[in-house]
């Protein structure tokens, strides 16, 4: 994840709380991340609800801060169906004019025609696919890809790799909207499919572990 607010981080990218917890600098920034930082950003997943939540949710992060999302994610849950996306792609006009009132959500409406065309695309991946889980897994880098040691500047470098540019082009070619390489990259940091725990940080080895004894679907 890049500086999640846009600004310059301080310049202790791992910090130590007063719990005794090391985290990546931007997971001690508040109480939220400080959750989402050591129990999800990393941890393998291959439910595809939680796959597409996360796909629609970099969408409507667009031009705005993860934190803002991180904050309305229930209220995004319950105006989405529980990101049920055979649901989802079920809605209509009505639908848009009632997320639109929303104040709970981001109330853009390109967006929220994206997630519902998105939700409709979905299904058709899962028909021909399977699943999303095993369509997305495919993307996953290998071992050799990686930094042996990840460092801040090294992580600024990877804000979109081949893999996360391969998939935003695959979706893009079935259809999906606001997929762009970066946003599905900050996808694959969160879902699990690389681990960009910095250095020193105790979610790292924690994440890596999970990663080791994930079964990758497909």
């Amino acid at each position: 994840m890049a500086d999640p607010e846009g600004r310059v981080a301080s310049e202790e990218r791992v910090v130590r709380g007063e719990d005794g917890v090391r985290r990546c600098f931007w997971g001690a920034s508040t109480p939220e991340y400080q959750t989402y930082h050591d129990a999800e950003w990393g941890f393998p997943v291959d439910d595809d609800r939680r796959l597409f939540e996360k796909l629609v949710l970099e969408g409507f992060q667009s031009g705005l801060s993860w934190l803002t999302i991180l904050r309305k994610r229930e209220n995004f849950r319950q105006a989405f169906a529980g990101f049920d996306f055979e649901q989802v792609a079920r809605f209509d006009e009505r639908d848009v004019e009632r997320l639109l009132q929303d104040a709970g959500i981001v109330r853009h409406r390109g967006k929220i025609e994206a997630a519902i065309s998105n939700a409709k695309r979905a299904v058709e991946l899962v028909g021909a696919e399977g699943s999303l889980a095993s369509y997305v897994w495919r993307f996953e880098p290998g071992p050799a890809t990686r930094p042996a040691k990840l460092t801040w500047p090294l992580l600024l470098e990877l804000a979109q790799t081949d893999e996360s540019r391969a998939l935003a082009k695959d979706l893009k070619r079935r259809g999906w909207r606001f997929v762009g390489p970066t946003t599905v990259y900050a996808f694959m940091q969160a879902m699990g499919l690389v681990n960009d725990h910095l250095d020193g940080c105790d979610a790292r080895e924690a994440a890596e572990l999970a990663r080791a004894e994930f079964t990758r679907p497909g």
